[in-house]
């Protein structure tokens, strides 16, 4: 089955470097760091403005709302308007709502600008992916499609470990207006190295409506994104409270934060693992299935031991849990790889893109208050490991109805997409 055609195209100046998918990845590694940009900051903002555990829960979930409710709408709006047209405006809005963040005086407050900032977010993740296809070179395109997998495994890293160690000598405050700032660095690269989009003549509302319905009418998005759920939730839950959790073992400083920030960085080995696997003829499906086994492995291990009343535990368990990311990260760049193959001939990539993130940003959402409360009722860390095996088993189960990718060229290296 032949790859569905883009709408939009790019301009005379389409680059055969790595730079414009280079550019890609770092304004998705700009946004991502908004969601880690929290965590090292909770217990100051719960001093703050007086967040309860659960509000603080909500606050790492809340910047997934625009995720779960525009996912489609956003893939319209690249179908019509263009990738680029909505990536750099999403930059500009995370910039803005972030120094918006800073001024809010109360939690309500901070979680309306995290709601905005979920938009920007939104806004360049969507047709991030879609964009890399087109703007990749040939031979790179599994490679810059892992590379892109690496985005938040490296905004975690550098998002925890700046934050924790910038809010030893300031405020959460002026951490807020420093990723204002730092937002707005990738954009002048994408201008230069990204091609500007170019209308083609079926870019208008009704054909591009057309393309999104017939896209979300086959089965395989819906299962994917309910597949890569069962992932984010449970990687979005252990790595947002995982500061909180230190902590509670009797870490301060800045450890709690340089070590989460360590733990989310090795989420990037995982992902640019992935690509070479794939491109060695292992099938997604059996990559995401063995990530899960393991995952599960890795959080029992790591919360059903009370490590904290062991000499040296705390070690061990960052050990594990470092084991849990690292390997987690393959999924990410699988379920990627796979994700943009799926669409229908008559289909649209975004649309594939935009439905798997409004799905699995629903498990991003829920998947930090259901780790808290679960926290919250039974005492304790040491229960949260309910939460992440059973939402690997159900990723493992649902892999059954998920067939080969449509539309792969079939080989050792994949074909670079038609246009």
């Amino acid at each position: 089955m032949a790859l569905p055609s883009p709408t939009t195209a790019l301009d005379d100046r389409r680059t055969t470097a790595d730079g414009a998918w280079l550019a890609v990845v770092a304004a998705g590694i700009a946004a991502a760091m908004h969601i880690w940009k929290l965590p090292a900051a909770l217990a100051g903002i719960q001093a703050d403005l007086g967040t309860t555990l659960v509000q603080a829960g909500l606050l790492l979930g809340i910047i997934q709302v625009a995720s779960v409710l525009g996912g489609l709408a956003t893939a319209v709006g690249g179908e019509m308007a263009g990738l680029r047209r909505l990536l750099v405006p999403g930059l500009i809005l995370l910039s803005t709502a972030s120094a918006l963040g800073a001024a809010a005086a109360s939690t309500e407050l901070l979680m309306a600008a995290r709601t905005l900032e979920g938009v920007g977010f939104l806004l360049v993740v969507v047709p991030a992916p879609a964009l890399i296809r087109k703007v990749a070179p040939p031979p790179r395109l599994n490679v810059a499609l892992a590379g892109w997998a690496t985005f938040q495994g490296v905004a975690t890293l550098t998002g925890l470990s700046a934050g924790a160690l910038f809010l030893q000598a300031a405020g959460w405050r002026q951490w807020w207006l420093v990723m204002a700032v730092l937002t707005l660095l990738p954009v002048p690269v994408l201008l230069r190295h990204v091609p500007r989009d170019v209308l083609l003549a079926d870019a208008g509302l009704r054909p591009a409506l057309r393309r999104v319905g017939r896209t979300v009418a086959t089965r395989k998005p819906w299962i994917t994104g309910v597949v890569f759920a069962c992932y984010t939730a449970q990687w979005m839950a252990v790595l947002g409270f995982l500061p909180s959790i230190y902590r509670s073992a009797g870490l301060d400083g800045p450890w709690p934060g340089i070590l989460s920030a360590i733990v989310g960085g090795v989420n990037a080995i995982g992902a640019v693992s992935a690509g070479p696997l794939i491109q060695r003829g292992l099938s997604e499906r059996r990559i995401i299935f063995w990530t899960f086994l393991a995952m599960s492995a890795a959080s029992v291990a790591t919360f059903a031991v009370g490590w904290e009343s062991i000499q040296n535990g705390i070690l061990v368990q960052f050990a594990l849990i470092a084991v849990f990311s690292a390997v987690g990260g393959l999924i990410p760049a699988a379920v990627t790889s796979y994700s943009v193959h799926i669409a229908p001939a008559d289909g649209s990539v975004t649309a594939v893109l935009g439905l798997t993130q409004q799905i699995f940003n629903v498990g991003n959402f829920l998947g930090p208050m259901l780790f808290a409360l679960l926290a919250t009722r039974t005492g304790g860390w040491g229960t949260t490991w309910w939460l992440t095996c059973g939402l690997s088993v159900l990723g493992m189960a649902l892999l059954a109805f998920l067939g080969r990718a449509d539309g792969r060229p079939a080989g050792r290296h994949a074909a670079r997409p038609g246009k």
